[in-house]
This record gives C-alpha cells, structure tokens and sequence, in this order.
C-alpha cells in the first residue's frame, strides 16, 4: 500500500478556489465510490497550506481517473504560492487512522 502526503501552499486570494475545487473531488468520489483509495485533504490553521493524504491500495492510483481531480490539478501551480510536495510515508504506527 503506497501512503502519500503532498502539501502545497495556495496564494490567499484562491484559497476559496481551491477548496472548491476539493469538495468537488470528494463529490466525485463519494459518487463512483473507487476502491482502493482512503484519502482527505486538510488546511493548516494558517489557513493557506494544504495537506491530502492518500493510501493506495490498489496498484494504481483510482484518484487519476476522476474528472474533478483532473480539473483540480489542471491550474494548480497557478493557485499555489507554493507548488505541491508529495512524499511517499513509511508507516510506524497508527491509532484508529481513517476509522
């Protein structure tokens, strides 16, 4: 299972964009319903620096294949003061994670 966290931080005047952009995803998903995926998305309290964490069990990624994630990634970098930053989590522990 690939776990993945990207942070990314938006220009303040898209904020309201950007988080549009993600209950559209999270409505696409709720609607197709694909397996394999357990994934959120926070805002810090700054209120401009975002995280999505993401654990893939399938052996590709079935976020790729929604529309609204597609329209989310296309002008992101126009969005972001600071692009976005995957990196791949090794697990140690975890408490009642995603459940």
């Amino acid at each position: 299972m690939d776990k993945i966290i990207v942070r990314y931080k938006v220009k303040p005047e898209k904020v309201d964009d950007n988080i549009r952009l993600v209950k559209a995803v999270y409505a696409e998903l709720k609607e197709k319903s694909p397996a394999g995926l357990r994934y959120a998305a926070f805002v810090a309290e700054d209120g401009v620096t975002f995280f999505h964490v993401a654990f893939v069990e399938a052996d590709e990624n079935p976020i790729a294949q929604i529309e609204a994630f597609k329209t989310f990634q296309k002008d992101i970098t126009d969005r972001c003061d600071e692009p976005p930053a995957p990196t791949k989590l090794s697990e140690i522990g975890s408490y009642n994670f995603f459940g």
